[in-house]
This record gives C-alpha cells, structure tokens and sequence, in this order.
C-alpha cells in the first residue's frame, strides 16, 4: 500500500503532459521516471552551460505538406485546436525545404524530423537549416526518391550484427527476415517516435557532431543488451515484436547512462571500415536492380 501510495503521489505531481507536448501513456512509470529525472536534471543543467559557452564563444565543438495531420497526433502542439498549432510552422519548413532541395523534395519520414527540430528550436528557420544539414549532408541518398541511402545502411547494420552478434544474425537468416522489416523506422525517423524523447535528442546532438555512424552504435547498443530476449523467439512476428520491445523500458528511459553505453558496448566501429561496408553493400544494391 505504501508503494502504490508513492507512486500515485508521483503521478499527481508529473503532469500527463511532457515538456515537449507529448502525451503520456496510461501506463507510464511516474515513479520510475521521477526517480531518474531527479538525478538527470543536473546533467542537463551542465551540459546546458556548456552549450551556452560554446556558442557565444563562436567555437565548434571538439569531437572526444503531406502527412501534417499524422505527424505526432499524441502532441498537443500539433493539433488543429492549439494555439498556436505547429501543424503550420512545420508546412512552411517542409514547402520551404521541398524548393530549396528538388532532387528529395518531400519524403515520409522527413516530416518527424522537422517537427522534432521545430519543438526544440521554436524556429522555422533554424530548423529550415538543421534539416538540411541532415538531409543534404548527414544523411545524404536516406530521403532520395530511391533510398539507397537508408537501403544501404540497414544492409551496413546487418553486416555489423553479422560479425559483432552472430547469434542474431543467424536467427534472422534462419526466418528469411530482411533487416528493413525491423529497423526501417529506426533510420528513416531516426528513433523518433522509437525512442523517448530525451534520449532522442541525445542521440541527434551525436548525429549533428559525429555524423550518421552514430545510428549504427545505437541500433548495436539496443540489439546487443537484449540479445537473449531477441533470441528467444521463434517466429518472424515474434522477432518483430522482440525488436519493438527492446525500444521500451528503463535501458533506453535513462538516456544518460544509455549514451555511455553506446559508446561502449558496440565496440569499434571506425570510419574507414563503416565506408568500406557502405560501399560494399550500395555495390550489392545497384546490381541487384
């Protein structure tokens, strides 16, 4: 009784609502959640004064139109009654965007990215320039009409389980299971809507220093610490619902901890052998047809 008494005063005291507009669901751990955020919440103060430093000092940072309706419907500010609604703002980046770039002009997936870019800047037009930063530069041929891009690196990450968890690879060869069928959203919307909304940012602050080979140590990281939970299923919808079951939790809630992990966990991972894959399997791509 105690406990359930605890946890229904924390519930009382976080508000259903997240900071970033999102709604919480009915099962959300209120306890769990205030537990971490108490201790996260310094972090987030020093690496707020260190941003702030690095940007008034002008210095770079060291490296140690479509679809506006379904674009998070569980977000107050995206609404049509909300005031004001983003629905709005995140048109004009995606027109502005579809001009500016006619060889993507507009590509599913393109949508979460601007809208996440919108919550955190309230720009239009920083975050008109943050998504062409990673759609021209980061991630370049992921939004092209053809996707080799994101083709390309699923295959890269199936390669890399291949030889850093061969366990998981030879399930998935034994089931006949393309990488895309469980990782496609992962890439495309570069865990939005995968992960939680602070480790999302996390990973992006990573992506916009370290470049795309970021995603591969995330997808590692997730797959490697449950592995014996993937491992136990038996089936491809088994298998998929495995992959969708290790984005949830505490692992990937404390997002502090689960950025150290990632650079840890999976090992080496240097940008010679990354470009070496990519070219190895964008090859096996285009000859395929």
């Amino acid at each position: 009784m105690e406990s359930a008494g605890r946890a229904q005063a924390a519930r009382d005291r976080v508000p259903r609502i997240d900071p970033y507009g999102f709604e919480r669901p009915e099962d959300f751990d209120y306890a769990a959640y205030e537990e971490f955020f108490s201790t996260y919440l310094a972090i987030l103060t020093r690496r707020a004064i260190k941003w702030s430093r690095l940007l008034k000092g002008g210095a770079g940072v060291q490296k140690s139109v479509t679809h506006m309706n379904r674009t998070f419907p569980d977000n107050v500010r995206f609404r049509k009654g909300s005031d004001p609604c983003l629905q709005r703002t995140l048109y004009n980046v995606l027109l502005a965007y579809g001009h500016h770039n006619r060889g993507v002009g507009y590509c599913q997936g393109m949508n979460f990215l601007a809208g996440y870019l919108i919550l955190v800047t309230r720009s239009e037009e920083e975050s008109f320039w943050l998504l062409d930063a990673l759609v021209g530069r980061i991630l370049p041929d992921y939004y092209s009409p053809s996707m080799l891009g994101l083709k390309t690196d699923q295959e890269v990450l199936g390669e890399l389980v291949r030889t850093k968890l061969p366990a998981v690879a030879a399930l998935m060869d034994s089931h006949g299971l393309l990488w895309t069928l469980v990782v496609s959203r992962w890439f495309i919307c570069l865990f939005v809507d995968v992960l939680p909304v602070e480790t999302v940012l996390r990973i992006w602050d990573c992506l916009f220093n370290e470049g795309s080979k970021i995603i591969f140590r995330v997808a590692l990281t997730l797959i490697k610490e449950h592995q014996a939970l993937i491992l136990e299923a038996t089936s491809v919808p088994d298998i998929c619902e495995k992959f969708k079951d290790i984005t949830r939790g505490s692992f990937v809630t404390e997002c502090h901890t689960f950025m150290r992990k990632i650079f840890s966990e999976p090992g080496s991972l240097s940008r010679a052998s990354i470009a070496r894959l990519r070219e190895r399997c964008r090859a096996r791509l285009l000859a395929q047809g």
